[in-house]
């Protein structure tokens, strides 16, 4: 059922969660006011094990497809497949016009290649405190840091009052790529008031702190000097500031890298064409060539 905040002059502000409320994955929710929708990402959800033979759960679009012609944007928070992975389905019903910064949309790019749709996507890059005005709202991105380049909240001014939706945050005040989350920009929304705020911050209900991403690079230090065998290191594709860590000490202590799944070569292709990871490619070997590698000189990267 949706929220609904405030009534004035027979026009309401409800807020639909499709999916991502008290689950890992799925997520999208719905913003509408009067006739007017605003999608906030447009996420997957990976299957249970018991679950056989499905592939990948979708949110229920049918609410969409009866109100497209009131669906404004979609705006999407960061480039994982738990707020991504649903975009070729949606777009197959709908060509909404799609918000996201760089990193974000190259990855919904490389996705939507897979897929064959009816019409070409609508795809506009967006980068934190620009202005975005979809219908009766106003959409700020604020920047935010994430284990994944890129991520932003948003500011959403609508006629009835500011919301806040951070998407996936976490606090670090030295991450790799020196972005720090913009908490200036938060103080400044919550002195003007702000009607309603959704935040999703992995265990931020449990006591303490978790520490910055920087923190892993010593552990880095000290298992890629090991070198009486091979090293496998495993990650989620999308995690480039771990990736990039990874690569910068194999070229230390002077190892090959072979990467092992598709989403991980996929994934680091795109993030070296935009910007977002830095190597030299003769770094690289063939997973079909490693035989040729000393053990101890090989390290191999794998989701």
């Amino acid at each position: 059922m949706p929220f609904r905040f405030f009534r004035k002059k027979q026009n309401k502000l409800q807020l639909i969660h499709m999916g991502g409320q008290g689950e890992i994955g799925k997520n999208m929710t719905l913003l509408r006011y009067g006739n007017n929708i605003l999608i906030i990402d447009c996420g997957m959800k990976f299957p249970d094990a018991d679950m056989p033979g499905v592939d990948k759960i979708l949110p229920d679009m049918s609410y969409i497809t009866k109100n497209k012609d009131l669906i404004r944007g979609l705006i999407l928070t960061h480039g994982h497949e738990d707020h991504i992975g649903a975009i070729p389905y949606l777009l197959r019903e709908i060509n909404v016009p799609i918000y996201g910064t760089k990193l974000t949309l190259g990855l919904v790019e490389g996705k939507l290649k897979e897929y064959k749709l009816p019409k070409k996507p609508q795809l506009h890059v967006i980068k934190p405190k620009d202005e975005i005005k979809l219908g009766p709202f106003m959409v700020e991105p604020i920047r935010v840091c994430h284990s994944i380049p890129d991520a932003v909240a948003f500011a959403i001014k609508t006629p009835l009052g500011i919301l806040v939706h951070t998407g996936d945050v976490k606090i670090d005040y030295s991450p790799i790529d020196r972005q720090q989350i913009d908490l200036p920009r938060f103080g400044d929304l919550g002195r003007e008031g702000v009607l309603l705020m959704m935040s999703d911050s992995t265990n931020a209900d449990s006591e303490g702190s978790t520490p910055s991403e920087s923190t892993v690079s010593r552990f880095f230090d000290k298992f890629l000097n090991y070198n009486n065998g091979r090293i496998l290191v495993a990650s989620f594709a999308s995690n480039i500031h771990r990736i990039q860590q990874v690569l910068d000490y194999a070229v230390k202590y002077e190892k090959k890298v072979s990467i092992s799944g598709l989403s991980m070569q996929n994934v680091i292709t795109k993030a070296k064409e935009l910007g977002y990871l830095h190597f030299d490619n003769e770094l690289f070997v063939k997973l079909n060539d490693i035989a040729k590698v000393p053990p101890n000189k090989l390290l191999i990267l794998t989701t």
